[in-house]
């Protein structure tokens, strides 16, 4: 009796651990050979937008003019895994426009960082000696909740990321993640944009959708499986602090 229990429990595990495996592999349509290729779709550069806070730099052949642009920088709260924190940045403010030492006030909204530089450049040549301007995103941030390992808000660097590289910030998907069912939700002009990723198939590179955009949120949806478990240990502690209670008037008639 012993031995068909201990054999009949060996089967559940095999059982259970194919089933929770059998879709952890991503792109699993590509064919197996030495060289594949997959297009991909184009990335778009992220527009500028009122509120955004953005790294402004320029330098010049003079120093302290240099640093005068830096140090005017306001300091802005920006969301990272580890909290709220504060870096220096010019602020896009309500009339799409950034206040600057010496270059003055400089439109910037409706713009990509690239053209936002030709823009400075342009109007900081008339103060400073062949200044070289660089822009970039300080609050680009995405966020990925559901079933990854590390869910939160993350700031990136790089205005070029894509849903992979989101997925990979937040420590991969969990061995409940549906790779089926990946959710990216989207601000557009008309409200919300929705779009499921099917992470087994390679067509994922081909999505529009690929690349990220400021604010996106992706959702991780969990299996069957997390929603069993969830509801069993639901179960198991609505019994445990039934029976605590049971036990609990029991010796409470008893004393009594």
């Amino acid at each position: 009796m012993k031995k068909t229990l201990t054999y009949f429990i060996i089967s559940l595990i095999m059982l259970s651990s194919c089933r929770s495996s059998k879709n952890i592999p991503y792109f699993k349509n590509i064919p197996l050979s030495e060289y594949s290729k997959i297009t991909q779709s184009s990335f778009t550069e992220p527009i500028i937008q009122q509120d955004d806070v953005l790294d402004i730099i320029i330098q010049t052949t003079e120093p302290l003019a240099s640093l005068s642009v830096k140090a005017a920088a306001v300091e802005a709260p920006i969301q990272s895994p580890g909290g709220q924190v504060r870096v220096p940045g010019f602020i896009v403010d309500k009339n799409g426009e950034v206040e600057m030492p010496v270059v003055g006030t400089v439109r910037l909204e409706g713009l990509t960082t690239y053209e936002a530089r030709q823009v400075i450049r342009k109007k900081a040549a008339k103060f400073y000696v062949d200044p070289a301007v660089q822009v970039r995103f300080l609050n680009f941030t995405i966020t990925v909740i559901g079933e990854v390992n590390r869910p939160s808000n993350y700031t990136v660097p790089n205005e070029k990321v894509n849903i992979l590289d989101a997925i990979g910030m937040a420590g991969d998907l969990t061995i409940f993640g549906k790779r089926e069912n990946v959710l990216l939700i989207r601000e557009g002009k008309d409200g919300k944009e929705m779009v499921r990723f099917n992470l087994n198939d390679a067509e994922v590179f081909n999505s529009p959708y690929y690349f990220l955009r400021q604010n996106d949120i992706i959702y991780v949806e969990p299996s069957k499986a997390r929603i069993a478990s969830t509801d069993a240990t639901r179960l198991s502690a609505l019994a445990i602090i039934a029976t605590i209670i049971s036990s609990s008037v029991l010796a409470a008639s008893i004393l009594l």
